[in-house]
């Protein structure tokens, strides 16, 4: 087998919910203490950035993609297409399962199932995208009506006329002395009334 099909094996790892980021860091951890590089390659907690405000301020939190699962890039068949009957690379298995707070993987009881590669450049796509833009808690949609919690026109409510997700942005109808006006605003700026 070469490295590039060894390389190509990613599985989803069933964790204890709310132990994802301390099996994760485990797991690397471990991986150079018991010089597992060989065999496990990436282990990827899937999280996305939320935006958010609290009593008035913008706060920037994380959220987990998939609570309760990892997935991990690592050599567990010698020849995926024949995972049935193909024997696990017991090193590789006995390391995962064996960490604290790992339930086991994705697939039957005693049989992973290699995600198909697909799955993974969309998985890993969708990942750096999200990592990179923060993205609002709420989402919003045009004719709803919200209330402005930052800003000049704080505890004003408004409708939603025009949505713009790549900035950010909404443009909200405020009255102001009895006339509407368009006004833009971030998301964090408003909340739903």
């Amino acid at each position: 087998m070469t490295e590039e099909q060894k390389r190509k094996q990613w599985f989803v790892v069933h964790v204890l919910a709310g132990q994802e980021m301390k099996v994760r860091d485990n797991l690397v951890k471990r991986m150079k203490t018991e010089e597992m590089s060989d065999f496990v390659y990436e282990v990827v907690l899937p999280m996305e950035r939320i935006a958010e405000v609290k009593r008035g301020k913008k706060s920037e939190t994380t959220r987990k993609f998939f609570p309760g699962y990892l997935i991990v890039n690592m050599w567990l068949f010698d020849d995926p297409r024949d995972n049935d009957r193909q024997p696990l690379v017991d090193r590789t298995w006995y390391f995962i399962k064996d960490t604290q707070g790992v339930i086991g993987f994705a697939g039957t009881k005693d049989r992973p199932i290699p995600m198909r590669d697909s799955e993974v450049q969309a998985l890993l796509s969708q990942v750096r995208e999200r990592e990179e833009n923060v993205i609002p808690k709420i989402s919003f949609s045009i004719g709803e009506t919200v209330k402005v919690a930052d800003g000049p026109f704080e505890n004003q409510s408004g409708v939603v006329e025009e949505i713009d997700p790549e900035r950010g942005k909404l443009r909200v109808s405020v009255s102001i002395f009895g006339r509407n006006t368009l006004v833009d605003l971030e998301y964090w700026q408003v909340e739903r009334a």
